[in-house]
């Protein structure tokens, strides 16, 4: 019978596994490390032995054939990425931009999600919060932040006044992703798929016109900050688009991370306070 695995004397399920993964994330883990030293030169016997296949006499040199495959994707994502950049600058209003958006093409994630999830709250609303992507039930519901961890984060800014559903904008919020659509299983949305969101981000700033906003977790602080490491981020201003920005520590984190709450609450007076300031 095979012993169960462990981990500092837990038992290591799927679910415990997970979440041990979710924090190494939030700490800033950007790759996987083994517990001793692996040297990578040292190679089996059998590799240095086995022959080597022919090559066919009128193949292109390794070189040439390595720079054609990588320039045709470069070349591509060039011209998506300006095609997004157009898409997005000609979006006159948010409903022009979540039309232009939903129809862009150049990113995958959409043939996979159920929903396309364009933002909540009050689009004059002062503060707007930048999340990661959705997950399952936003997926199913169109709409950003509605799961545990959305609602979690409506409790949290509740604590200063501020509900999406508030019709007043100094007591709104308004609420998006760096991501409309969920990627698979929830995996972390990786650079490129930023990259390619990131006019349409730019664009919805420029036109909901907030004071201030809020950089909800790892993902918007890389693609809005070209950094992570939320837990060294979170609670410094910082600038973003011109606009004050305060990088917090994701509703999902402090549902894994009881403890982390006393320093979102912090983070959250202190947003108030700049609030009250303005």
């Amino acid at each position: 019978m095979t012993a169960e695995p462990t981990y500092r004397g837990f038992a290591l399920d799927a679910e415990t596994a997970l979440a041990l993964l979710q924090w190494q994330t939030e700490m800033g883990a950007d790759e996987p490390c083994l517990d001793a030293a692996l040297n990578r030169y040292d190679l089996p016997e059998r590799a240095e032995t086995a022959p080597r296949p022919a090559r066919p006499a009128a193949a292109a040199p390794a070189a040439d054939r390595a720079a054609d495959h990588a320039a045709a994707p470069a070349d591509a994502g060039a011209d998506l990425l300006a095609r997004a950049e157009a898409m997005a600058g000609a979006a006159a209003d948010l409903a022009a931009l979540a039309a232009a958006q939903e129809a862009f093409d150049g990113i995958d994630l959409r043939k996979g999600a159920r929903n396309f999830c364009f933002a909540d709250g009050n689009p004059a609303a002062r503060v707007m919060i930048v999340g990661e992507a959705p997950g399952e039930e936003e997926d199913r519901q169109g709409r950003p932040f509605v799961g545990r961890a959305g609602q979690l984060l409506d409790l949290m800014f509740h604590a200063i006044g501020l509900s999406r559903e508030a019709v007043d904008a100094e007591k709104a919020l308004y609420i998006t992703n760096v991501l409309p659509w969920r990627p698979p299983g929830n995996r972390r949305p990786e650079p490129a798929e930023i990259a390619m969101m990131l006019p349409f981000l730019r664009r919805h700033v420029e036109l909901a016109q907030p004071d201030l906003l809020v950089l909800m977790g790892n993902t918007p602080c890389m693609a809005l900050l070209n950094r992570q490491g939320i837990t060294r981020l979170r609670g410094e201003w910082t600038t973003v688009f011109g606009l004050p920005a305060l990088p917090m520590t994701h509703p999902a984190y402090l549902l894994r991370m009881p403890q982390a709450k006393r320093e979102a609450w912090a983070d959250l007076l202190s947003l108030a306070a700049r609030l009250d300031g303005d």
